[in-house]
C-alpha cells in the first residue's frame, strides 16, 4: 500500500489536493448514493409541503438564511448541480414562489443523479472536482440538515431514517473538516444534552439547536 492510500483527509489538503480529501469520505456509511437519495426525498417534500408563505421570512439554523434563503439555496444550487452532472451550463431558476418551485427543481437534480453513468463523471463542487459519487453524498449531506433546519424553522416533525443519518453522518466525519472555510462549511458546535441523531448531525455541520422552552 502507498503512502497516499494511507493518507488522511488533513494531510490532503494541506498539500493542496482538498478535492481528494473530499473523495476520502466517499466510502464512509455503507449505504450508496442513490438508496441515500430514495430515503431524503419523501422527507424534504414532507417538510416543504408543511410550509406555508407565512412561514417564508422565518429564521433558520441556517446562519443568514431565513426560510425563504433556504429554500432559494437548495433550488440554486439543485439547478447548478443537475447541469453539473449533465455536462451544461445551469439555467438560472425562477425563485420567485420557492414553494413552487422546489419540487421540480430538486426532482431534476435526483434525474441527473441517477442518470446512467452520471456517478462516474467528474463533478465541479465548490471545494474542486470530485467524482460524480462523492458529490452526491454531499448533496444528500446537505439536503438532509437543510431539511432539519426548515423543519426546525417552522415547527415541523422531522424524523429521517437511521439508516440515512447514520451514513450521512460517517461521511461527514470523514470529508467535512478538511473543507470547513466558515462559509461553504462551518466549524463543529457541541450538540445540546439528549440531543436526537438528525440534531447531532446538525450541529457536525456547524448548526446550534434551539433549546426547547
Amino acid at each position: 500500500m502507498h503512502h497516499e492510500d494511507r493518507a488522511d483527509p488533513a494531510e490532503l489538503i494541506a498539500v493542496g489536493r482538498d478535492h481528494e480529501a473530499a473523495r476520502r469520505g466517499a466510502n464512509a456509511g455503507s449505504m450508496d448514493p442513490l438508496s441515500q437519495l430514495d430515503l431524503l426525498a419523501p422527507q424534504l417534500a414532507r417538510v416543504v409541503a408543511g410550509i406555508t408563505p407565512a412561514d417564508l421570512d422565518r429564521p433558520t439554523p441556517c446562519a443568514d438564511f431565513d426560510v425563504r434563503g433556504v429554500l432559494d439555496h437548495m433550488i440554486g444550487g439543485a439547478a447548478m448541480f443537475a447541469a453539473a452532472y449533465r455536462g451544461t451550463s445551469p439555467a438560472p431558476p425562477d425563485t420567485s414562489d420557492p414553494l413552487a418551485a422546489f419540487g421540480p427543481a430538486l426532482g431534476d437534480l435526483a434525474a441527473a443523479i441517477t442518470a446512467p453513468g452520471a456517478l462516474d463523471r467528474t463533478v465541479a463542487a465548490p471545494f474542486g472536482d470530485v467524482d460524480g459519487e462523492t458529490f452526491a453524498r454531499f448533496v444528500v449531506l446537505d439536503g438532509l440538515v437543510h431539511g432539519w433546519d426548515l423543519a426546525t424553522a417552522t415547527g415541523r416533525r422531522y424524523d429521517p431514517p437511521a439508516a440515512l443519518v447514520a451514513t450521512a453522518e460517517a461521511f461527514a466525519r470523514e470529508a467535512l473538516d478538511p473543507l470547513r472555510d466558515g462559509e461553504t462549511f462551518a466549524a463543529a458546535v457541541a450538540p445540546r444534552a439528549g440531543a436526537t441523531p438528525i440534531e447531532q448531525l446538525a450541529a457536525y455541520t456547524g448548526r446550534r439547536t434551539p433549546e426547547e422552552p
